[in-house]
């Protein structure tokens, strides 16, 4: 079976109270860490219908800050499938509602395994992308997948096909 990439897509919307900040007023990383994990296991579950784990998080680098006060936007959607895992790639933004603004704070790819009743890896659909952005990132979704089995040593680096056609002349 196949779905669309669009299916999956989930938009969370957050408030940053004081609770949410750290000394300097900025939304504590960890806390936006969170609030991403719930964002991407909710499109992962669109996707598979399924209760799903967290896999695995990329790196996740801070562009902007976003402030006490300011609304967080975050973007998910599943890029591709594999057998059992699905990368879900999200958009984080920061908006100012009372000067009318957003800002990018970050990008990151997060990967959940689906599970069946007993708890075990199972089969998810494929994902089919449609326009230009899906497909790119549907594309890069197999060179960041094996990436991620090296470093977490579950693949060997001359196993890594897309990786080595990034490196070698043909």
């Amino acid at each position: 079976m196949e779905k669309k990439a669009n299916d999956s897509m989930v938009v969370m919307t957050e408030l940053v109270l004081p609770n949410d900040t750290n000394t300097f007023g900025n939304l504590m990383g960890g806390r936006l860490m969170y609030w991403m994990d719930i964002a991407a296991a909710l499109a992962a579950m669109k996707h598979c219908a399924a209760p799903v784990v967290t896999a695995s998080v990329d790196n996740i680098s801070f562009e902007t800050p976003i402030k006490l006060g300011n609304v967080v936007h975050i973007e998910a959607k599943v890029t591709r499938a594999f057998n059992s895992s699905m990368e879900v790639h999200m958009k984080v933004w920061g908006e100012d509602v009372i000067q009318q603004y957003k800002y990018k704070s970050n990008e990151a790819y997060y990967t959940f395994v689906a599970l069946d009743p007993n708890g075990k890896p199972r089969p998810v659909s494929r994902v089919i992308p449609e326009t230009e952005e899906e497909k790119k990132l549907f594309d890069g979704a197999l060179r960041r997948r094996q990436l991620r089995l090296i470093l977490g040593g579950k693949m060997k680096p001359d196993e890594a096909t897309e990786l080595k056609a990034l490196f070698t002349d043909k």
